[in-house]
């Protein structure tokens, strides 16, 4: 039975090879979603603007909610709330879709010679689109209603290097599971409804109890949405131990998540 080369240097070749595969089913990703609808692919932009304008509606005039005590702005909390949901919204894409990436793609199984291990980057490769989409309008937002942003929004990809490598290995942790547990499935989409109220999206970490706090960093996704912040909302430079010690915990998830993919998709053609 064939064997697939699995570790850190196949991870990076197995991308660099099929590059332009990813990109091709990238594009036909984004495309295929909104084909045949009237407005097409601007429902990428319209979405995220409707979605600001509720968060802004709803938590600054009727809730009258503020970020922290003595605030007096009536946005401030939106923008902010905001800002964590589209790093949040890259999360939920992703892992709700991993478990069905194989099963929905049958037709790739049985062809040899075609990278499974891709499948997904595409899924990433969607996600970020509609990360930076989203991101456009939370800057355009901040400029209207705050100023101009600050320089630190540049570090932006620097902050997401290790979040995008932490869910590409959960997705093929999922990708795998999700072949032979169809269960995983409706688990994982459960798991990130969890996950949304676990995280601090809805309310500032430093609110909660100390202990609370301290689980809470726990929780991976509490690192990225507070690193996306702090360099395109207060204007932080990312701690540069904590960010290296999240990308050496994202590549270990990563590396283990492509390890047992390689090792387990050998059966994929017999179970399907």
């Amino acid at each position: 039975m064939q064997q697939y080369p699995s570790g850190a240097k196949e991870i990076v070749a197995s991308f660099w090879r099929n590059r332009g595969l990813v990109l091709t089913l990238v594009h036909r990703e984004i495309v295929g979603r909104y084909k045949n609808s009237v407005l097409g692919i601007a429902w990428s932009l319209v979405t995220p603007v409707l979605m600001l304008a509720v968060y802004t509606f709803v938590f600054s005039t009727i809730f009258r909610a503020r970020w922290t005590p003595g605030d007096e702005s009536q946005v401030d909390f939106a923008i902010i709330l905001f800002a964590g949901l589209i790093v949040f919204n890259v999360f939920a894409e992703c892992i709700t879709r991993a478990p069905s990436l194989v099963l929905s793609n049958v037709n790739y199984v049985k062809k040899v010679i075609f990278p499974l291990e891709v499948l997904p980057w595409v899924v990433m490769g969607s996600a970020l689109f509609h990360f930076v989409v989203s991101l456009g309008v939370w800057l355009l937002a901040y400029l209207l209603m705050v100023g101009v942003p600050k320089w630190t929004v540049l570090l932006v990809p620097l902050v997401m290097i290790p979040f995008v490598f932490f869910v590409v290995g959960l997705s093929w942790a999922l990708a795998s599971l999700g072949v032979y547990l169809r269960d995983i499935s409706q688990v994982a989409g459960i798991a990130v409804q969890v996950l949304m109220f676990l995280t601090p999206i809805f309310y500032p970490a430093t609110a909660l109890p100390d202990l609370v706090q301290l689980l809470i960093y726990f929780n991976p996704l509490t690192l990225a949405v507070e690193m996306i912040r702090d360099v395109i909302y207060w204007g932080r430079i990312p701690d540069l131990f904590t960010w290296v010690t999240g990308f050496i915990v994202s590549g270990m998830i990563a590396l283990l998540g492509f390890a047992w993919f390689q090792k387990t998709r050998k059966g994929f053609a017999d179970v399907l």
